[in-house]
């Protein structure tokens, strides 16, 4: 027992709390640009942990439409983090960017791990985004926000999806899922608003809102042509073959289309999302999604 000065014990310190975790800050930009007959990317800040590729050139039947990977340096999303992706597609400018896999969330704390992304999509260009799933290990806590501004006239394939994984098999769940949505006009009016929440013990409780699926995607459809493989019909049968129950229905303010996607994983929810995607990228491009072997 340690004694103060006075001989009387000494009153222990109280234990300092923990203190909470900085995560990364980071925002990344690209801007495309329709120029000598093509699209090219004519502006990009990409600090780490962002990594892209260079624009490929995919669809032989459409030489001015770009593909773009965007790939992270980091092996994926930590505690607290807030990362920022800005994408513009100028007039004129048709542009495809996905990823090359999945992105892990790792276990987070108190403060939310952050992703946004906002889209700039002038009146005739083309942007279609639709990245691999978000992969939420056991005690993520993460806020997911996408913004999209359009002129109108743009067109547009927006995804984003999530699956549960725990490494070690116990069904462990993720802490907290927030996803928020934003569709607005270049002058600033609000089309479409949407805010969910979830805690991960309700996603997986046996009274869970998702059954017993343990993934989920989002499709937003800006632009679509009057084109009968758009027909809610022929969507969900295309997403429902790969395992997935799916909904479709029309954004309000007579946005575009929204569709949801529920599966049993990862697996068959990607299955589901590439299966929707192509058609709908079809319908929008005239030509079918190149896409490099993953």
């Amino acid at each position: 027992m340690a004694l103060s000065l006075d001989g009387l014990p000494e009153t222990p310190a109280p234990a300092e709390a923990a203190p909470a975790p900085v995560g990364r800050r980071v925002r990344a930009s690209l801007v495309f640009v329709r120029g000598g007959g093509t699209t090219v990317l004519s502006r990009q800040t990409v600090p780490y942990p962002f990594h892209i590729t260079r624009a490929f050139r995919m669809h032989p039947e459409s030489p001015d439409l770009a593909t773009l990977y965007l790939q992270s340096a980091s092996g994926g999303l930590y505690a607290a983090d807030h990362l920022t992706l800005d994408i513009a597609a100028r007039a004129g400018a048709r542009v495809h960017v996905t990823t090359q896999a999945g992105t892990v969330v790792h276990r987070g704390g108190p403060e939310p791990t952050r992703q946004e992304t906002r889209l700039t999509i002038a009146g005739d260009a083309l942007l279609a985004l639709n990245p691999d799933p978000l992969i939420l290990f056991p005690g993520t806590h993460l806020a997911v926000s996408t913004e999209i501004t359009a002129e109108p006239g743009a067109r547009a394939i927006v995804t984003e999806s999530v699956a549960c994984h725990d490494p070690l098999g116990q069904g462990r769940p993720f802490d907290q899922l927030e996803l928020g949505l934003t569709i607005r006009t270049p002058e600033g009016r609000a089309l479409v608003r949407e805010r969910g929440r979830i805690d991960g013990a309700a996603f997986t409780a046996a009274a869970s809102p998702m059954g017993s699926h343990r993934a989920y995607g989002t499709m937003v459809v800006l632009g679509a042509p009057a084109d009968e493989r758009l027909a809610g019909l022929s969507l969900r049968q295309a997403a429902d073959a790969a395992g997935c129950l799916t909904g479709v229905s029309p954004l309000p303010n007579g946005a575009g289309l929204g569709l949801r996607l529920l599966a049993p994983d990862g697996g068959a929810l990607s299955a589901g999302m590439e299966a929707v995607f192509r058609i709908v990228f079809e319908a929008l491009s005239g030509c079918h999604p190149g896409r490099r072997r993953k």
